[in-house]
């Protein structure tokens, strides 16, 4: 079910050729969502596409590089997020990496 959507929205935004790792984009999605708040997902992924093809279009990166390269950063911002205890679990943070129920 997702795929023909993703064909018919790159059709209708006039990228038919864009190819798109959609295993990447929801592993990316999960580690967003389970290190920050499940809100984090669609907001990480929009900002990799952005910064990604800012990249692509200005020359600084082909296409592809440049989608791997944002998405690493984003992956290790999302995990060291988590890590701090910020988890979208509903724990708080406390500074010292510990966390606590909200």
């Amino acid at each position: 079910m997702l795929e023909p959507f993703v064909t018919e929205l790159l059709a209708a935004l006039e990228i038919e050729d864009t190819p798109v790792d959609l295993e990447a984009v929801l592993g990316l999605a999960g580690v967003a969502a389970h290190s920050v708040i499940r809100p984090a997902a669609p907001v990480t992924t929009f900002i990799v596409g952005y910064a990604a093809g800012l990249a692509a279009a200005t020359g600084q990166a082909a296409p592809a590089v440049a989608m791997r390269a944002a998405s690493r950063v984003a992956d290790e911002v999302a995990r060291r997020h988590g890590a701090t205890g910020a988890a979208g679990d509903g724990s708080v943070g406390n500074g010292t990496g510990e966390t606590g129920q909200a």
